[in-house]
């Protein structure tokens, strides 16, 4: 559930409102606050400082690992479901390891290494490039923070659309050993342990390792020996991370991760009858040539009938306390990932369209910060370099376009750097302004081949942007903080994601009976980039705890972008082709979310979001903004009963809603791309014995069985439906501490 608030110690919660630099005063206050309240502000690190969530300047979400725990959320698309204004889908090539945030209209629908995510994904402050292929398992948490809005200054590649922090626990002191075990309907399947241990009194490890496993929904039909059905998958994935206090003053802590997974197609299915004039009706396909049930599939290409992803990665992150008030951080990584993956696009045994296709992605980044306190200033300033490497092969031999041999090289590298400086200062015992600025410099070298006769286009570009932020925020007596934030966002251009259009161009210039055609593509070379995107966001809330029982935040906001590109796509005489639409944007909108202790024992979460979209109009066409809700809405009761033998019950209930969306950059009902809104009802019990180191739940998730779309693509010949992976599951939970 999306909260803000956590259980800490009253020590815990003066010691996290004194790192904000408030005054011993407030401190006090906070704490005989604390005392009586059955809520504390959680504290995070969304501006790279340790502060208490009421009073960072931004619209922001909260996780703690108990609460993930305590709703059964095991993957970060469920963490979509509770989070106003955004949206997480899961399609890319019909892979289940993938995962596609949406926050405020922003978001990315494709997968391939030339384009990049809008709202990014950090571990442990580690920006992950590429969103297939990784560990979306969220097991080892200390919690998760979703920042929406553009975070400019801050983060290591500029996140236009919003951010996703991913902190796992750190190892400690303390010895202690969690064994986990889950089994469901669906052939769900699921373990895990962790440990935490202490070698010396400098020297600790932690490390956890699990094993997930949940049945598909559907057959391949024409397939009988196929290895997974239809959105079956299973995944292994561990995580050691290891701390060294080297002195008082410097702490070492390395971390290695890895994960591997495979199963069957995501469920899709192809709509033929309703473009009567496209292609595949042309060539004789009907909609009765695909399957009855949507979640089978007609596919006799086993090449696109199983998926796989694996992805490992090291990172070493360094802080020396240079004296009381300076310290520095320095965060180096290196990642790979890849995948396998594919649709058939036309859903019928004919071997008509169907693209395998393989991917992978190396990347390496280097922060290194300096963070310091400066009277009633502080600061967070540093440089950041980033490198990725990374291709995509649908091979000519196993893909097809219209029964032909098709292929797709795509190769990109990219490198970031940028310099950045945030100053906060506490004016008043009330009031604090913050500021920040990044500069920030993108090169991408990008190349090219869809078909031989053309050959290898290659294409590079630079671009550098300036981006900053101003902020205040003001405590008023019953504790409540008001703020207002104007910041400013940037993101690099992109190349297009399947350029087929090149091999248009080849024919258009005369083709095999012009020898110079392939001369005249390359020298004409229209394989570019587009312009950077820019954004600014003028946000305004209120958060914080009105009552002892009762907190809340509440943000309105307005943000407009430019150069923003859409991923359209088409099928035109020479292939499937993915171009870019480039619009100009204006989000606005308005979130909630509150906790409210009713009684003792009842307790009530709840959030909602409205947002409104507008795309300016392009050659008499007004665009939408894909896969963006214009409501979303979510509500968390939870009760606890206590039983005459002194053991638990608690009983939650998570409710969660989506509206209609567009699964593509059209609203025009002719185009048949609108997604229907959806309802999906979780429940968790777990019975808690008195004194014992262990519980035991009965949980159902999306218990009425909601099936829905994930996305919506009309490609001029038919229209590929991607469906949710999402269906009813019960199971019961085991979870033991030692």
């Amino acid at each position: 559930m999306s909260i803000t608030v956590r259980n800490l110690s009253p020590i815990a919660g003066a010691l996290a409102v004194a790192l904000t630099s408030l005054s011993s005063t407030s401190v006090m206050a906070e704490e005989v606050q604390a005392e009586k309240s059955k809520i504390e502000a959680i504290t995070v690190t969304a501006t790279k400082r340790s502060q208490v969530i009421y009073e960072v300047p931004i619209a922001m979400s909260a996780f703690s690992g108990d609460d993930l725990d305590s709703q059964g959320i095991s993957d970060i698309t469920d963490v979509g479901k509770f989070v106003p204004n955004l949206n997480i889908t899961g399609f890319s090539a019909g892979h289940n390891s993938s995962a596609n945030p949406f926050i405020r209209g922003i978001g990315l629908q494709d997968h391939l290494i030339t384009t990049d995510p809008g709202v990014s994904v950090y571990v442990d402050g580690v920006y992950l490039g590429r969103q297939v292929g990784q560990n979306w398992n969220l097991a080892n948490i200390e919690r998760i923070e979703v920042l929406r809005g553009p975070q400019g200054t801050l983060y290591g590649r500029n996140s236009i659309g919003g951010a996703i922090n991913i902190i796992t626990k750190q190892p400690d002191q303390d010895a202690v050993t969690k064994v986990s075990a889950e089994v469901g309907t669906r052939g769900r399947l699921k373990g895990s342990i962790f440990t935490n241990q202490a070698v010396t009194e400098d020297l600790a490890f932690n490390f956890n390792l699990g094993f997930n496993r949940r049945g598909g929904l559907g057959e391949f039909v024409n397939l009988p020996n196929a290895e997974y059905d239809v959105g079956e998958n299973q995944e292994f994935h561990g995580r050691i991370s290891v701390k060294y206090n080297a002195s008082e003053d410097l702490r070492l802590v390395f971390t290695a991760d890895a994960n591997d997974g495979e199963g069957g197609t995501r469920p899709y299915t192809t709509l033929i009858d309703e473009l009567p004039n496209g292609r595949l009706y042309q060539n004789g396909l009907r909609n009765s040539d695909t399957t009855v049930d949507p979640y089978d599939n007609a596919t006799s290409t086993m090449e696109t009938a199983t998926v796989s992803n694996n992805a490992n990665g090291i990172s070493l992150t360094a802080e020396y306390d240079i004296n009381p008030d300076f310290g520095t951080k320095f965060i180096f990584s290196k990642r790979s990932s890849e995948y396998k993956a594919g649709l058939d696009d036309d859903s019928t045994a004919a071997a008509l369209d169907h693209y395998p296709e393989r991917g992978s992605a190396d990347q390496t980044s280097v922060e290194l910060q300096l963070t310091g306190y400066l009277g009633d200033a502080d600061f967070v300033t540093g440089v950041y370099w980033f490198n990725e490497e990374g291709s995509n092969r649908q091979d000519a031999s196993e893909a097809s376009f219209d029964g032909g041999p098709t292929k797709l090289e795509l190769d990109q590298e990219t490198t970031s750097r940028a310099i950045f400086v945030n100053v906060g200062v506490d004016v008043t015992d009330d009031l604090r302004i913050s500021g920040g600025v990044r500069y920030t410099e993108d090169e991408k070298s990008a190349s090219t081949n869809v078909f031989d006769p053309v050959g290898t286009i290659y294409s590079s570009r630079d671009w550098d942007e300036i981006s900053w932020e101003l902020a205040a925020n003001y405590t008023f007596e019953n504790g409540l903080n008001w703020y207002t934030t104007v910041q400013t966002g940037y993101q690099s251009g992109q190349y297009p994601a399947r350029p087929y259009f090149l091999i248009g161009q080849f024919f258009g210039a005369g083709g095999f009976d012009n020898p110079e055609a392939a001369a005249i593509v390359r020298a004409n070379n229209a394989f570019m980039a587009s312009d950077n995107i820019s954004a600014i966001n003028y946000e305004t809330g209120f958060k914080g705890q009105l009552t002892d029982d009762f907190s809340m935040s509440v943000a309105f906001f307005n943000t407009e972008y430019d150069d923003l590109p859409y991923q359209v796509n088409v099928v035109t005489d020479a292939g499937f082709d993915t171009n870019n639409l480039i619009v100009e944007q204006t989000s606005r909108g308005v979130e909630f979310e509150s906790t409210y202790y009713v009684t003792d024992r009842f307790t009530l979460h709840s959030s909602f979001g409205f947002m409104d979209v507008d795309v300016e109009e392009q050659n008499g066409v007004k665009p939408v903004a894909p896969l963006t809700p214009e409501w979303t809405a979510s509500i968390s009761p939870s009760y606890e009963f206590e039983l005459s033998s002194g053991a638990t019950v608690n009983a939650r209930m998570d409710i969660s809603y989506r509206d209609d969306m567009y699964g593509e950059p059209s609203s025009d009902p002719r185009r048949m791309t609108q997604i229907d809104s959806r309802t999906t009802t979780n429940f968790d019990i777990t019975y808690s014995p008195m004194n014992a180191n262990w519980d035991i739940s009965l949980y159902g998730r999306n218990i009425f069985d909601e099936r829905y779309d994930d996305a919506r693509l009309n490609t001029g010949d038919y229209i590929l439906v991607i469906k949710s992976n999402d269906a009813s599951e019960f199971g019961v939970r085991y979870k033991a501490t030692f």
